[in-house]
């Protein structure tokens, strides 16, 4: 794998943790809002307004942001089939993340699939020394 290949997967890593962090706050915020549903016409303004006065959300936003900013650096590098499977890590994470700063449950076939998709990931990533 070239060094410019390298260098450009490694800035997937800013990506992913600004992205799944994104993820995090607009979960804490969506909790704090209560569910948006889109049947319920007559609560969809009054939603909205509070989603957008919620600072949870806003910090979602902004991560998403930031890693779209790493995500076009890594894009302009490297092919597309190989990048793009990469973001599959960001699975893994949200796990993780999920289980410490959300206390979400750590079920064992979410275990099993978080490994599956490293697996894959890392299968992706040997593909990448091809080129």
């Amino acid at each position: 794998m070239s060094k410019e290949t390298i260098t450009a997967l490694l800035w997937l890593i800013p990506a992913i943790l600004f992205s799944t962090t994104g993820e995090l706050f607009l979960k804490r915020g969506m909790n704090e809002i209560g569910s948006f549903d889109f049947a319920a016409v007559d609560k969809i303004l009054p939603t909205v307004w509070r989603m957008a006065q919620n600072p949870n959300l806003w910090l979602g936003f902004i991560g998403f942001m930031g890693g779209s900013v790493f995500w076009l650096s890594v894009i302009s590098r490297v092919p597309l089939s190989l990048a793009y499977p990469m973001l599959a890590l960001s699975y893994v994470i949200v796990v993780v993340e999920s289980w410490v700063f959300l206390g979400e449950g750590l079920h064992p076939l979410r275990i099993i699939g978080s490994v599956v998709v490293g697996i894959g990931v890392a299968l992706v990533g040997l593909s990448g020394a091809e080129h």
